[in-house]
């Protein structure tokens, strides 16, 4: 992190971009919300990861490492290209701006896409596509999923992918790389930069361990041996059974270590700064075994500790790295992720033990470090204040000055942005001063609610960028 000037931002995923096609792209409204950061004094816009999602429409259980999530491919945009017809688009308009309908999407979204990748391949005028590594394989992955609608382990043994399938997967993943690479010039050129969020861990079902398997812990049959997740901790008092592969860290560390380079040299090409998920895991990473009824049958086990960290610096020079050190860690872990050289995460809604000290609280955040209103994961500033016990909630209300007359919300952006670390981050939904309704996502459940909150576009008003940009300029960011 840049140690020579105090910043702030907005944490926004794209689908939660406001729009008229149900879903956040990568055009028109994103570039309005860069716009609506500048206007409110904002350099930073941290995304949640831009893969394409997984179960539950999570983008942290993704197919992929490395593809694009083609929903925020901007529609307008493929019309401007004469890919699409006006009359087209109407039928992708969807009448709820507050939420994300991912089987509307699902139905509905293919069919158009494929009838611009159609057409662009009588266009006269095709589009330089951008170099993507990765792609070929990728695609094919993709292409016999689209075929099969299974797992990959259940495919043929002869499973061959149709080509023309194979080309719509590719037209699709350089649609929405070019407008990505567009996007982020476009933020910086307007002295924003973009925060990425890198997964730690991928779904079992992934074009990696496919075409890689060595990368994982898998039994001599191929099958999991262990699966990741975490024990219990402020999140869930059962634990988290993710259920996603674990890298075999000792038996093809060279291979593991190779992955990650190839991972982070991609991320720099894609943000200024990245977050690592669950960064407490290249210290150690909770191992459950395949099968276990639940996530407290698992075991701490040794992570690949500061030689990855080491390694992926000198590949992605470039690259911020910001760790997501959340959760119960125990001395070991804590001294790893407070030593290793890159910031940690202090999230206020934590912070507020009415009885006890707080490292989470604004005036003992150190300055190599990220203040957090909240995240993805957790309530909004205002749900928290809702359903805490009262000793806290009437704590935090003391601690911020909160007033009702102002709103909630500015009062929690102010405490965070006046903290000493050199980057202060909110999500959106605390901006508003936004409840329960908004809250991105809830670890350890399924549903609908989860990972569609979407923010209105009248919401990013004038009023708002006024108040921001005045915050911000208080606490000189």
């Amino acid at each position: 992190m840049n140690h020579d000037y105090r910043s702030s931002g907005i944490l926004l995923a794209v689908s939660s971009l406001p729009g008229p096609y149900g879903i956040g792209s990568l055009g028109r409204p994103a570039r309005q919300f860069v716009d609506f950061l500048v206007e409110a004094g904002q350099h930073i816009w941290q995304v949640l990861p831009l893969v394409p999602p997984g179960e539950g429409s999570s983008p942290y259980m993704s197919p992929s490492a490395f593809a694009g999530n083609p929903l925020f491919i901007d529609l307008d945009e493929l019309a401007a290209e004469g890919l699409l017809a006006p009359h087209e688009l109407d039928g992708q308009r969807y009448e709820n701006p507050d939420r994300v309908d991912y089987g509307h999407l699902a139905k509905t979204r293919m069919p158009l896409l494929r009838l611009a990748f159609q057409r662009s391949r009588q266009s006269l005028c095709p589009q330089e596509d951008p170099d993507l590594p990765w792609l070929g394989d990728y695609a094919q992955f993709a292409a016999l999923r689209v075929k099969y609608q299974v797992p990959y382990w259940e495919w043929p043994a002869d499973a061959q992918p149709d080509p023309e399938e194979v080309e719509f997967q590719e037209f699709l993943q350089n649609t929405f790389y070019r407008q990505w690479f567009e996007l982020r010039a476009y933020a910086n050129q307007r002295m924003v930069r973009i925060m990425g969020d890198v997964p730690i861990y991928l779904s079992p079902d992934s074009v990696e361990r496919w075409k890689r398997p060595n990368l994982f812990q898998l039994d001599k049959d191929g099958h999991l041996a262990n699966v990741a997740g975490v024990p219990p901790d402020a999140f869930t008092d059962q634990g988290q059974l993710w259920g996603n592969p674990l890298y075999d860290w000792d038996g093809h560390k060279r291979e593991v270590f190779a992955f990650w380079e190839e991972r982070m040299v991609w991320c720099e090409r894609l943000y200024d700064m990245v977050r690592i998920d669950h960064f407490r895991a290249f210290h150690s990473y909770w191992s459950v075994p395949a099968g276990a009824a639940s996530a407290k049958e698992g075991k701490w086990m040794p992570g690949p500790g500061m030689d990855l960290l080491c390694r992926i610096q000198r590949a992605a020079p470039g690259l911020e790295l910001i760790a997501e050190d959340l959760g119960d860690l125990d001395m070991e872990a804590l001294h790893f992720v407070r030593n290793c050289g890159i910031p940690g995460m202090k999230v206020m809604v934590f912070a507020f033990d009415p009885v006890g000290e707080s490292a989470y609280l604004p005036h003992n955040c150190q300055r190599d470090s990220v203040i957090y209103t909240g995240t993805h994961d957790t309530p909004t500033f205002v749900q928290f204040l809702n359903e805490t016990d009262r000793e806290q909630g009437e704590y935090a209300r003391r601690y911020l000055r909160l007033r009702e007359d102002e709103g909630l919300g500015w009062g929690v952006i102010a405490g965070a942005w006046s903290a000493g670390s050199r980057l202060a981050i909110a999500p959106m939904q605390d901006v508003l001063g936004l409840g329960a309704d908004a809250r991105m996502n809830t670890p350890g459940t399924m549903g609908d609610h989860n990972w569609s909150w979407r923010v209105r576009e009248e919401a990013l008003n004038p009023y708002v960028t006024g108040k921001m940009r005045e915050i911000t300029r208080t606490y000189r960011r």
